[in-house]
């Protein structure tokens, strides 16, 4: 009772009210840029010219949003976005769905059915982590010609899996560490496989960390520009590419709102993302923190 008595004191009102007024003004910093960028996205460029960049717009217009996606030049071509925006999606899909289902069985193999040398394979995935990306252009790029992917699709598909192993497999590692081993070895003496226990057991109770998986490896991928401008093919560039070709582009007038819906765009899948599934995020990196 005395505990909470002290809680509802004038001085923890106060420290209270504070922390809330703190963490406020530090979102409204945070969300800044992104206000920024819908209200110069949504301006004609004569108000944008005017110089108000906080002010909202006189007249509400999404003639740049249209821009940039159909008729936007990017580089040679004046196709817009929506191009690479399906290039990104035709990349990040199966990359995120593959690299998901390996680092699975991964962790599956590394906990559950361990082997000599265990540790020392986990210790260099967990290496991979922390290789820098420009460590492997030189030795990706000879991989991808030596195997015929260079300049495609399946190409960039094949980087992003190999370089996203590490994290999904670090994360399934540490989440299946937490299931009981005595349910695996209930299911082998009933005569269960690797497979099958993989598929029966295992997999239904995965799903706070495969939410994890996905939602790092699509918002790597997505917002990937060092692989997309090493190894892409002019018909195969992602959308972060076609947008630096965008902002860049020195024909005509600099279209500001052009660039921002642009901008916007490009950052719209992973922001469904993150406010859609932000909190499964937390709590599937928690779900496997604590075993028993």
């Amino acid at each position: 009772m005395d505990n909470v008595i002290r809680r509802r004191t004038p001085g923890a009102r106060l420290l209270r009210a504070g922390l809330y007024a703190l963490l406020t003004v530090m979102a409204l910093v945070y969300l800044l840029p992104l206000v920024v960028m819908l209200l110069t996205s949504i301006k004609p460029l004569e108000e944008i010219r005017a110089g108000a960049l906080l002010s909202l717009p006189d007249s509400l217009t999404f003639a740049a949003w249209a821009k940039a996606w159909g008729t936007a030049c990017t580089g040679m071509r004046c196709e817009g976005l929506s191009g690479y925006f399906l290039n990104s999606l035709s990349i990040a899909i199966p990359a995120v769905a593959i690299s998901t289902l390996v680092g699975a069985l991964n962790g599956y193999a590394l906990t559950k059915w361990r082997f000599r040398g265990a540790n020392l394979c986990f210790a260099l995935l967990l290496f991979g982590c922390f290789i820098p990306f420009q460590v492997v252009l030189m030795p990706m790029a000879r991989t991808l010609g030596w195997l015929g992917l260079a300049s495609s699709t399946s190409g960039l598909v094949l980087v992003h899996v190999v370089y996203g192993i590490a994290f999904t497999t670090l994360f399934f590692r540490n989440y299946y560490v937490s299931v009981p081993d005595e349910m695996i070895s209930a299911a082998k003496l009933d005569g269960a496989g690797f497979f099958r226990i993989f598929w029966r057991i295992l997999l239904p109770v995965s799903g706070p960390i495969i939410t994890v998986s996905v939602i790092w490896q699509f918002t790597q991928i997505w917002n990937d520009f060092l692989f997309g401008v090493a190894f892409a093919g002019f018909d195969s560039q992602p959308v972060t590419v076609a947008l630096n070709n965008l902002v860049n582009t020195s024909t005509g007038v600099k279209e500001y709102n052009v660039d921002m819906a642009g901008a916007m765009i490009a950052a719209l899948p992973t922001l469904v993302v993150y406010v859609l599934a932000g909190k499964y995020f937390v709590r599937g990196l928690t779900a496997g923190s604590v075993k028993g």
